[in-house]
């Protein structure tokens, strides 16, 4: 169901559970948000090691039946030269990067 402001709900299944829920305009903005937050890919430092080893997202749109897979990766990245402020303040030198890649779509039965 998307917003007044464009932007559409997301919910993270997980082992048939409703988990996080992410927000973005796409399907795909969400499923890029989910990845960075992904657990087990903090030795991953370049997106070619991390790409051979994708986890399988499942993102519910609220107000639908639909549920978009993705195969999503992230990985660990020196943080730009030109970071924030605040990245500065609290001397953060790695950021965490993800990206994903959809498999599909499939419509949940009621």
């Amino acid at each position: 169901m998307v917003r007044e402001d464009g932007k559409r709900n997301f919910v993270m299944l997980e082992d048939g559970e409703k988990t996080k829920q992410f927000t973005g305009q796409m399907p795909r903005q969400a499923a890029l948000k989910a990845a960075r937050r992904l657990e087990g890919y903090d030795s991953y430092e370049s997106e070619e090691d991390a790409k051979e080893d994708p986890t399988e997202i499942r993102l519910l749109e609220r107000g639908t039946d639909r549920v978009h897979i993705y195969h999503a990766w992230a990985w660990t990245d020196t943080a730009p030269d030109d970071k924030p402020g605040w990245m500065q303040e609290n001397e953060v030198s790695a950021v965490t990067r993800g990206n994903v890649s959809k498999q599909g779509i499939e419509h949940l039965d009621d």
